[in-house]
């Protein structure tokens, strides 16, 4: 598992199935609730050279990573935990997952996250398979893009210049909103932000007690991932209204939403033009953005090189011969690995761990009994403060994908008996 990554659409629609692999197997995807969303959306797209819209939807599952992958919570969701102050938001790159079931085994804490509805989904969608309410809510999805108005946020910010001098640049259209946000009218900025984000009157209250209660903080102190989305919201309508962003596309609002997303990954991947020119205004020095044509070069390379090892080296699977990247710089994904995983991923070797082996019947035992309890005693939170000392995800994934298999013949051989247990059928 490799660095955190955020992809939007457009990237991995360039992506062929075989590039996809390596996509996968060297990153851990954040997916994004806006790239499900967006994908599904495809179901009610008019279509040329006889491909259906579930034809373009089920290519898309296809290539969207399965292995090393986490579905995001959504930003509204986060927020809504956020000002509540139920929670506080980390910003450290790393994807936020929800629904883990927390336990103790021995003295150790535990959590234990089943597959995602996101996750269920895609499976669903490579097999043509979707739900009537998925089909309704696609409707809804470009119907409502169709209704953005970014006429109306254009002439409401062309009068609010009028007399002033505007930003020539993205830049100092983010020193302006920057500005705004540090404003000494705090109270009055809370507001104005709370509302922009559809917050209600009455959350809006609440709100603003707790604010007040806990000693009228800096806005960007008191909550920090709101001042985040809330600069990203007010780039857009300044941009918009200096002509900095066109208007023609409704779908522009929509790209800026994926911006929303970047404090939970490293490295953000695109080939849209307005992500290339905005996400770097919200990156810190310790991320990357990398454009989609770039990676996806670069993942070329890989499978080229991949494909020249011999017969009984590929046979044993993506997952144990490509454990990590080659060493070679030359490669992007080296470099990248070599930015933010530890250094001593050089130094590793590949084991493969067998489920027969003591040390792997252990593990797996170990996983058995986390999975039993947490099932049986349902969702709590954790006992005691931190991390837990042990974290299962379960998910399905493909065996094979593209021109690879991804695990050895003694994984893609087993099957569950009537115990429930995993047996050979090679």
């Amino acid at each position: 598992m490799g660095p955190s990554l955020i992809f939007d659409k457009s990237f991995l629609e360039s992506l062929n199935p075989d590039e996809a692999v390596w996509l996968d197997q060297f990153f851990l995807a954040n997916i994004t609730p806006l790239f499900f969303v967006e994908t599904l959306a495809d179901l009610q797209k008019n279509t040329r050279f006889g491909r259906t819209p579930e034809d373009i939807v089920g290519s898309l599952a296809y290539r969207t990573p399965d292995l090393h992958a986490k579905a995001n919570v959504h930003h509204r969701t986060l927020l809504e935990g956020e000002l509540a102050g139920a929670e506080k938001i980390e910003m450290d790159g790393r994807p936020v997952i929800g629904g883990g079931k927390y336990v103790e085994l021995g003295g150790r804490t535990g959590a234990y996250f089943e597959e995602s509805r996101e996750e269920q989904a895609m499976k669903r969608w490579q097999e043509h398979k979707f739900l009537e309410l998925e089909r309704s809510y696609a409707k809804q999805w470009r119907d409502g893009l169709s209704n953005v108005d970014l006429q109306e946020i254009y002439s409401y910010y062309q009068k609010a210049f009028a007399g002033h001098p505007k930003p020539k640049t993205l830049e100092e259209v983010k020193a302006m909103a920057d500005k705004f946000i540090d404003n000494p009218a705090q109270e009055s900025i809370l507001k104005t932000g709370l509302a922009s984000i559809g917050v209600t009157p009455r959350f809006q209250e609440e709100i603003v007690a707790r604010w007040k209660s806990e000693g009228q903080l800096p806005i960007r102190q008191f909550a920090p991932y709101f001042s985040h989305v809330l600069c990203i919201d007010l780039v857009f309508m300044f941009g918009i209204g200096t002509d900095l962003i066109g208007r023609g596309r409704p779908s522009h609002k929509i790209d800026i939403a994926y911006l929303y997303y970047l404090p939970f990954c490293k490295i953000f991947v695109s080939n849209d033009k307005l992500h290339k020119l905005l996400a770097p205004l919200f990156l810190n020095p310790d991320q990357t953005f990398i454009s989609g044509e770039e990676l996806k070069e670069d993942l070329k390379k890989l499978d080229a090189h991949y494909d020249l090892l011999p017969p009984e080296t590929k046979v044993r699977g993506v997952y144990v011969f490509a454990h990590s990247p080659p060493h070679d710089t030359a490669y992007l994904v080296t470099r990248l690995w070599d930015k933010y995983m530890s250094q001593k991923w050089r130094e590793r070797s590949n084991p493969e761990l067998k489920p027969n082996s003591p040390i792997g019947k252990e593990f797996y035992d170990n996983i058995r009994e986390l999975e039993q309890k947490a099932k049986t005693e349902g969702a709590r939170q954790p006992t005691k403060p931190g991390e837990s000392d042990q974290v299962v995800i379960k998910r399905l994934v493909s065996g094979e994908r593209g021109k690879w298999t991804r695990f050895p013949p003694e994984v893609m051989n087993r099957r569950k008996n009537v115990a429930g247990e995993w047996e050979d059928i090679s």
